[in-house]
């Protein structure tokens, strides 16, 4: 009879401990998922100022205009870290190409718009780093329930799978100077 009422009791323990951890696993994946929607919405918007500082370029300089729109064009949804990654370099080179293009017309540097543009630009590309960075912190705390034991022995058997780190390439570890 005792023997029941232990087994008994160390099964609702572990129980409890299953629902408890998945519930962890649960909150900690949808927060990952969270912090990586917010990185697509600012690259978004992101693309959309590019696009219209692409739009401004058209009267200065018709080639560049013509290789941005191409390179604009190859926007995409971003689903998982890897075309995060390759979304973010494709708006770096139309960035680089718009930087070079403002640089060449003093005339559309000092354009209002262009400006404001340049800017908005300037805080998408804030707001991008602190969404990735939360991510990352997100991702960090996630894998660490996956791998550390015994959670990872639940997380096993719920599927629970380790996420891939958004990184971020030398080349892209500080922001680029925007000269407006």
């Amino acid at each position: 009879m005792v023997a029941l009422i232990i087994f008994i009791a160390l099964v609702v323990v572990i129980g409890l401990y299953i629902f408890s951890t998945q519930r962890k696993l649960v909150n900690l994946d949808e927060m990952a998922n969270n912090a990586f929607n917010q990185i697509a919405v600012q690259q978004n918007s992101r693309w959309d100022a590019v696009s219209s500082l692409v739009a401004m370029t058209e009267k200065y300089s018709k080639h560049e205009h013509d290789t941005l729109v191409e390179v604009i064009g190859q926007r995409t949804k971003v689903t998982n870290a890897a075309e995060s990654n390759a979304q973010d370099n494709k708006i770096s080179e139309a960035m680089g190409r718009l930087i070079a293009i403002g640089e060449q017309y003093p005339a559309l540097k000092a354009d209002g718009m262009f400006t404001k543009t340049m800017d908005s630009i300037n805080n998408y590309e804030n707001m991008v780093r602190t969404n990735r960075m939360v991510y990352n912190d997100s991702v960090t705390k996630m894998n660490r329930m996956v791998r550390q034991w015994p959670s990872s022995f639940v997380a096993g058997l719920l599927h629970f799978g380790l996420r891939d780190y958004l990184d971020i390439p030398d080349a892209k570890k500080d922001m680029p100077t925007i000269n407006v």
